[in-house]
């Protein structure tokens, strides 16, 4: 008996080799009929014996492209469609709906064979790609994805090329990024006549003499250097003022990670698999990567080659071995975005490289690299970019409405929500300066164009301050304000699927307050339509402006100030060398009579002040150093003796519940000033934090009735607070969610910001 269907397949099957796979699962089952890409989803009309249907359709289901994600497929009966004699791949037919663009995919083992197969005609070939690897979102100009709408629509395919693309049987089957060396982009120097296979020689021998090289890949430039050469990494830090953030590092191998690194068993399969992010992971001792790549880190920052370009720098037949680990940083001036064409190169880089090496394959839309951390539970994102943007985030429900939200001030990322998917975007950066704001600007308007947006309404940051909310205002759209904290908050019940009401524990360094002052130690009673301030830290100033986030003194100083007067604080800060006695003098002065103070319940700055005062970091020369710093003191301390330092009950002023944290920091003051390891106490202060967080919660479960508990926030990104704050709610009988693959930093203010303008507009 015969049977005629129509399925339409949704989710990542664009650009992942799907329409290829369908057709040979219709030549294995007899199948006549044609398969298409319409933007929304792929469609399939198939024809045959009922039995054969019905196992083809199976197969769709069971047996899709390894990158392909398949989140529905729905199948209707279409008896009276006539199909051809056999099956075949058709021409786009673009629809309206939701859409799914398939994030940039690393080489895959294939053709890193073929790559260094003398035989194969793609041999040592910068840009070999096959149907499951290979650019996707850098290189598209709309859906669906065809190459007549990407980058490489430049690039005529030579003969040889075409019949690979059209032939079943081929893995290049319907590739779109589809090349050769005969018909390919070409790699280059900027500024020198090399070109191609001599151009790669230049490079990896300026590298291997210690220069600096600027190489572009995928989604942008990198800086690149030998990481094993103290004097190069150095030169590195001096040209691009950056003296103690660590750099990545890009390992030839599994093999050569596995000999600098150890890497837990559930990281391994993410970090070698074809998202290729960049994985914190703990130094082995004895290793070969110079101190100077992440100065006083017990951790590197490690990813894997992910284009054949990388693959050829680590390796090329005929030539001297060049470091098996690569420094591979983003290029660009500190504050600015990533740069990803020879202009920016050129504009922004020649002082920072001996070298620029190029390629003619033009960047659609810059994608950095994606950075996560691994708790026991598995990947913990800290940048979600490359790989991984712009899956979707999807929400139970019907929503109609489409919206922009143009997240946070750092670490910026913006966020498209059409119906129940929410589209967060790669990661464009700190919006502090203009061109970031510009590299925003044309971002957002690419992701329109692909997802066929038509947002109704923007939602930005409360503070009127910022870049994002400035630009927000230029959109002529109406303008929706979410609070910092609460946008933290939703952007983890948004990524667990979850509705609320939550107790929401948004914990980061400062955001605008619904009062006029500085946040950032919050605990919030949330849903998707409003929030509470249940409570916060106890309130403490905060002196010196944007200087304090960099420069801790400042606040412990005021701390000292606060808790014990002016003659007592002016000892504590003299006995702990915490600053100058001039410095001392004059924060006290600027405090007493409000001078650049504001009143603040910032966690961020509470850790700072923390680090300060244990002697670990009193200035910071990248945000957070200071409390990644403490954090790394904390896990020493962890294995020593415990240190108790009291109790710290919770109490009630006003209208809000207030965490004790200026007792918390006399406590460790008073134990430094007896001589105290500052390692236990950097523990004890995370610990006892930790412990004052979950009796809030609990005292806050306890009054509403809530037991769900939403832990986020930059401070969150702290595995070790994470960790202890998990462990003792989850003692008191309260559900903890916590991120894995959104941010909890300012990077997944977006995806909150979203949530907000689809249930409040």
């Amino acid at each position: 008996m015969e049977k005629t269907i129509i399925i339409r397949v949704f989710g990542i099957v664009q650009g992942v080799g799907f329409r290829p796979t369908v057709s040979r699962h219709a030549a294995k089952y007899h199948i006549r009929g044609t398969v298409s890409n319409t933007g929304p989803y792929v469609e399939i009309l198939a024809a045959g014996r009922e039995e054969d249907v019905d196992a083809f359709t199976l197969a769709i289901r069971e047996k899709p492209p390894e990158r392909a994600v398949i989140l529905r497929m729905d199948v209707e009966e279409a008896g009276g469609l006539e199909t051809g004699p056999g099956f075949e791949i058709i021409e786009s037919e673009k629809k309206r709906g939701d859409i799914f663009v398939s994030p940039d995919i690393a080489i895959c083992e294939k053709c890193k064979k073929e790559l260094y197969d003398p035989e194969d005609r793609r041999y040592l070939h910068p840009f070999i790609n096959c149907t499951c690897c290979g650019p996707r979102l850098t290189i598209l100009d709309a859906m669906p994805y065809d190459r007549v709408r990407t980058s490489m629509a430049g690039f005529p395919m030579c003969k040889s090329c075409h019949e690979e693309y059209t032939s079943p049987d081929s893995r290049r089957y319907d590739a779109q990024p589809v090349c050769c060396n005969e018909c390919g982009p070409e790699v280059y120097l900027i500024g020198r006549d090399e070109r191609g296979a001599e151009a790669i020689h230049y490079v990896r021998r300026v590298i291997r003499e210690g220069g600096i090289a600027a190489v572009k890949g995928i989604g942008g430039f990198h800086l690149c250097c030998d990481a094993k050469n103290p004097e190069a990494v150095s030169l590195l830090r001096t040209r691009k003022h950056r003296p103690m953030k660590p750099f990545a590092v890009m390992m030839k191998d599994l093999e050569t990670a596995e000999r600098e690194c150890m890497i837990p068993a559930e990281a391994r399969e993410e970090l070698d698999g074809h998202q290729k992010p960049i994985i914190l992971l703990e130094r082995k001792q004895g290793g070969s990567v110079c101190e100077e790549t992440a100065p006083d880190n017990p951790k590197l920052g490690v990813m894997l080659p992910y284009t054949p370009l990388h693959c050829l720098l680590f390796d090329y037949p005929g030539e001297e071995p060049l470091s098996d680990c690569l420094v591979m940083t983003s290029a660009n001036r500190s504050g600015a975005p990533i740069c990803r064409d020879d202009r920016d190169a050129v504009r922004e880089l020649t002082h920072l490289c001996d070298v620029i090496l190029s390629h003619d394959r033009l960047i659609r839309i810059r994608a950095d690299d994606t950075v996560m951390d691994y708790t026991e539970k598995g990947p913990y994102m800290i940048r979600r970019s490359r790989g991984y943007a712009p899956l979707p985030v999807m929400l139970r429900g019907s929503y109609r409405k489409e919206v922009l939200a143009v997240g946070g001030e750092l670490k910026n990322t913006f966020c498209i929500g059409k119906g129940g998917l929410l589209y967060p975007s790669p990661y464009i950066g700190d919006m502090t300066d203009v061109r970031t704001v510009e590299a925003l600007a044309e971002s957002v308007r690419r992701m329109e164009e692909l997802l066929e947006a038509k947002p109704s309404v923007v939602a930005c940051d409360l503070h009127p301050g910022y870049n994002t909310t400035a630009f927000a205002a230029t959109l002529d759209l109406p303008v929706l304000r979410v609070q910092h904290h609460y946008a933290h908050v939703l952007s983890c019940m948004a990524e667990n699927d979850h509705e609320g009401p939550v107790i929401g524990v948004s914990f980061d360094g400062t955001g605008y307050g619904t009062d006029g002052t500085i946040w950032g130690g919050e605990i919030l009673i949330a849903d998707y339509h409003a929030f509470d301030r249940w409570g916060s830290l106890e309130p403490f100033p905060q002196t010196g402006g944007d200087l304090s986030a960099r420069e801790g003194w400042r606040i412990a100083a005021g701390l000292a100030r606060q808790i014990y007067g002016a003659e007592e604080g002016m000892k504590a800060v003299r006995d702990l060398q915490i600053c100058s006695p001039e410095e001392a003098r004059m924060t006290f002065v600027m405090a007493k009579k409000g001078i650049n103070t504001v009143t603040s319940t910032s966690a961020g700055r509470l850790f700072d002040a923390a680090s300060s005062i244990l002697g670990i970091r009193s200035r910071s020369t990248f945000e957070g150093e200071a409390s990644v710093a403490l954090q790394f003191a904390a896990q020493r301390g962890e294995k020593a003796a415990r240190l108790d330092l009291g109790d710290f009950a919770i109490k009630k002023e006003g209208d809000r519940y207030l965490l004790p944290g200026g007792q918390l920091i006399r406590e460790i003051t008073e134990r430094k000033r007896l001589g105290e390891d500052r390692d236990r106490l950097a523990f004890a202060f995370h610990r006892e934090l930790a412990g004052m967080i979950a009796d809030a919660c609990l005292a806050a479960s306890e009054e509403t009735g809530i037991k769900d508990v939403v832990l986020t926030g930059g401070v969150y990104q702290n595995t070790l607070l994470l960790k202890y704050s998990k462990g003792y709610l989850e003692e008191k009988g309260l559900k903890v969610l916590t991120h894995r693959m959104i941010p909890p930093n300012d990077g997944g203010i977006c995806l909150g910001q979203a949530v907000y303008a689809l249930h409040n507009t």
